[in-house]
């Protein structure tokens, strides 16, 4: 439940009567929340509708449908779970890559540049659908599994059997038939045990390598191991092409078998069940049925998108390969690696972000990091923190004076929602640490757009929180805010830029310094005009002051950091948003790669 519904939980009729204010703001809280995410729960509901009628259309289709009558003498309807969890299974494999396919978002961002801001946004969900969808797998892969458990054991069974009943018939049949057609339980004699079926057909041994590769997927992307081991996420997740692999091939086994229309218009089950002991008379209209193996499914589903994935690689790897030329390093305080480039055809956008590999560090690794430089410069820049095992050794690698300059390869730029900043009339922008560089983009466009006298700007006023562990962190962009400032102060636009720097890590040293120095006209920390601010921002104070500044204007909210923050700003924002369209509007954007 998000946290600006739960508060919504506690309250209680004498609350209502009581506390009308508290109310209110409940009521109003609740209200934006439903504005501005009703498409996205538009979405999610037509998506898990589907789901549920993929799942209840096949499971009717199993449990009822003649073809499958003997087939269910065995199995139960365990053959109906089976079936159901698999045609959802193939429904969201097909999805799940599509939210990954970085260029195909990328051209819907741009396609959708004159769309409704809440359709735009949806694209920004792409990683947590990609969660979702992945969630759906397990979930269906679990009932999938639990069910072929149990059809396997009652096939095991079946064939043991020596009673007579029709399980036992129909499990023999395999030996009375002479045709390929005329088996119906893949148990081919009552000692084949469940364990060598699994491990001998192309249905039993795939379904435990596409397990195997699920369950290794699932537990590497894990929060914990993804940020602390990437490679090992990022390799792990690699396996996802032995997974649909095996997924296309999974069914060509046939397996679960249902009768033949030939042998159903000969001798259909409503009529001939009841007379099984006599399919072998002479004179008996009722004969042996016929069975056939379902066709391969899940190839028809996962081609298209598989199709699309292959050449969203053959697009990223051409682009990879064109040469990159670094013309600048700078190595800033709190081990900060900068890197100017140039590349030929190299186009991009504020907010936007590149994939960078290094081959002396790591053949095949990828990391994804936000461009630094304005689209009016003539190269591109990232700023790279030492955070891994791979951002220092190629930190490292840098630092080495003696030797070559290490090559880089660049895949980019893709889109994010930082490219919209300029939509909005009032900008807030919020960078926790080295989450600022995706607004040093912003900030250094807004600089030359001033310079050149954009009269397209839309944008009337920024406000900029930039919040730090340590008091190094804000030499990355001084200059940079620096030339903000005078150039704000030349144009007579002061009130164009409202920046605070917030400095969470500090000791008492730090801060008696700054007091005692506190009358100076530049700040003792960072040498700009705003002072810096030790602690955290309290946001309802800053939301409400922003509101009340612009009571009529459309607020985009930006933020490049950690999640925690990110429920406290989504908070504010449904809070500090009027539920009158006319009056001002808060609307909350996050970086995700």
């Amino acid at each position: 439940l998000p946290d600006e519904l739960r508060a919504w939980r506690g309250l209680n009729p004498r609350t209502l009567r009581s506390r009308p204010e508290e109310t209110l703001n409940h009521l109003q809280t609740m209200g934006n929340w439903v504005v501005n995410h009703w498409f996205s729960v538009l979405f999610l509901a037509t998506w898990l509708g589907l789901n549920v009628f993929l799942f209840v259309h096949a499971f009717l289709s199993y449990e009822k449908a003649d073809k499958y009558y003997y087939t269910r003498e065995i199995l139960g309807s365990t053959l109906a779970w089976a079936r159901a969890s698999a045609r959802c299974l193939n429904f969201n494999s097909m999805l799940i890559l599509l939210p990954v396919c970085r260029n195909l978002l990328s051209f819907l961002r741009g396609t959708c540049s004159f769309c409704r801001r809440t359709l735009r946004k949806q694209l920004d969900h792409n990683l947590t659908f990609h969660k979702l969808v992945a969630y759906m797998i397990c979930l269906h892969t679990a009932i999938h599994i639990i069910a072929h458990l149990f059809n396997f054991e009652r096939y095991s069974r079946s064939r043991q059997a020596t009673d007579g009943s029709l399980a036992s018939i129909l499990s023999t049949l395999s030996h009375q038939g002479k045709e390929e057609d005329s088996w119906l339980n893949p148990m081919q004699s009552p000692n084949m045990t469940v364990e060598y079926v699994t491990f001998t057909s192309i249905a039993g041994l795939t379904g435990v390598i596409i397990t195997i590769a699920l369950v290794l997927m699932v537990t590497s992307a894990m929060e914990f191991i993804r940020r602390s081991y990437f490679e090992v996420f990022w390799y792990t997740h690699h396996i996802f092409i032995i997974y649909f692999i095996g997924l296309g091939i999974h069914g060509i086994g046939g397996i679960v078998r249902g009768q033949t229309e030939e042998s159903l218009n000969e001798s259909h089950p409503h009529r001939c069940a009841e007379s099984f002991k006599q399919w072998d008379d002479h004179d008996s209209h009722c004969k042996h049925p016929r069975f056939e193996g379902l066709p391969a499914e899940s190839w028809k589903w996962i081609l298209a998108p598989g199709v699309l994935y292959i050449l969203e690689r053959i697009l990223r790897f051409y682009r990879s390969q064109q040469k990159v030329v670094i013309t600048k390093v700078v190595m800033h305080p709190s081990k900060v690696l900068e890197l100017q480039m140039i590349k030929r055809g190299f186009s991009m956008e504020v907010g936007q972000y590149i994939f960078v590999n290094c081959p002396s560090v790591s053949y095949l690794e990828w990391h994804p990091f936000t461009l630094t430089s304005a689209p009016e410069e003539d190269f591109f820049s990232v700023h790279i923190r030492a955070v891994g095992d791979w951002t220092e050794n190629l930190i490292r690698a840098f630092e080495q004076q003696c030797s070559p300059i290490p090559r880089i390869e660049v895949d980019g730029p893709f889109g994010t929602v930082s490219e919209d900043v300029f939509q909005y009339e009032v900008v807030v922008l919020v960078g926790a640490g080295i989450g600022v560089t995706p607004f040093a983009s912003i900030l250094k466009s807004i600089w030359y757009k001033f310079r050149h006298e954009d009269h397209n700007l839309k944008t009337q006023t920024i406000y900029f929180y930039w919040i730090c562990r340590e008091t190094g962190a804000f030499a990355w962009f001084n200059d940079l805010l620096a030339s903000l400032e005078c150039e704000m102060e030349e144009l007579g636009k002061v009130d164009f830029l409202n920046y605070r720097l917030f400095l969470t890590g500090w000791d008492s040293n730090i801060a008696s310094h700054a007091t005692l120095n506190f009358d100076k006209a530049t700040d003792i920390l960072t040498g700009l005009k705003q002072k810096t601010s030790f602690g955290r921002p309290m946001w309802d104070n800053e939301f409400s002051t922003i509101a009340n500044a612009h009571p009529r204007s459309v607020v985009g909210v930006f933020l490049c950091g950690p999640q925690t923050l990110a429920k406290s700003l989504s908070k504010c924002c449904c809070q500090y948003s009027s539920l009158d369209p006319r009056k001002v509007q808060f609307y909350f954007n996050k970086e995700n790669f």
